[in-house]
């Protein structure tokens, strides 16, 4: 089956995921997927991720979520820049989310990283996606 967006695919999988209560999702593997669950994991958003294969023998990610008292730890993911209408962002136009409760997601020259990440470094760049 071809995705015409990989990120959003695997956003919208976690988010199934989490609204019924699943411990782990699947998603294929690419490396801007495992970037991007680097950074969440790296925010305590999702327990973890570890480089499986199906059973047909393609890559796969098996993401492990992260809930607190029942509830879902992630309340809001949303894919921000989209195949049809890409948003880049200097360093100043970076958006924060939720006065900073939250975070967005940028990819940078310098590497997938969060939104306080990428005003450090001073760079701006392709505006992924936001959490909270």
């Amino acid at each position: 089956m071809s995705v015409n967006d990989p990120l959003g695919d695997m956003l919208t999988r976690i988010r199934n995921a989490q609204m019924r209560g699943k411990s782990t999702v699947r998603t294929p593997a690419s490396k801007l997927r495992a970037w991007v669950l680097d950074v969440l994991a790296a925010e305590g958003y999702i327990r973890g991720y570890e480089k499986t294969t199906s059973a047909a023998g393609m890559p796969e990610l098996e993401i492990s979520l992260k809930y607190f008292e029942g509830t879902p730890v992630i309340r809001e993911i949303s894919r921000v820049s989209k195949p049809g209408r890409r948003v880049y962002a200097s360093v100043k136009e970076i958006p924060s989310v939720r006065q900073g409760l939250g975070v967005s997601i940028v990819s940078t020259p310098k590497g997938v990283m969060t939104d306080a990440a990428a005003r450090t470094a001073n760079v701006g760049g392709e505006v992924l996606c936001t959490v909270f």
